[in-house]
């Protein structure tokens, strides 16, 4: 992956608000060529220490994508005030933008 469309990945990233999510395809469509599995490898690569926020990236239809993250992912997002539906799904009213 280009280092340019990484850095676009990282941006947005960096511009998720505090108690919002939005999906890998989101990040994506605000890119200049990413794709959602794209924007997944970005979040993988990111250094150790990273201040980026992760957690507020999530799958289409607000669950949790499966990997190892997933339990601190979920009280990360809790401590923000999302919440979850009794079957796991963050609730529309949360997605950025």
């Amino acid at each position: 992956m280009k280092e340019a469309l990484k850095e676009q990945v990282t941006t947005v990233m960096a511009r998720i608000p505090e108690g919002r999510v939005t999906t890998y395809g989101t990040i994506a469509r605000m890119t200049e060529g990413a794709t959602a599995r794209s924007v997944g490898y970005v979040l993988r690569t990111l250094p150790a220490g990273h201040d980026l926020p992760w957690f507020r990236i999530v799958r289409s239809g607000g669950v949790l994508a499966d990997h190892g993250g997933a339990d601190d992912q979920r009280r990360r997002l809790q401590d923000e005030g999302i919440v979850f539906d009794e079957r796991g799904r963050i609730p529309a009213r949360f997605f950025w933008p």
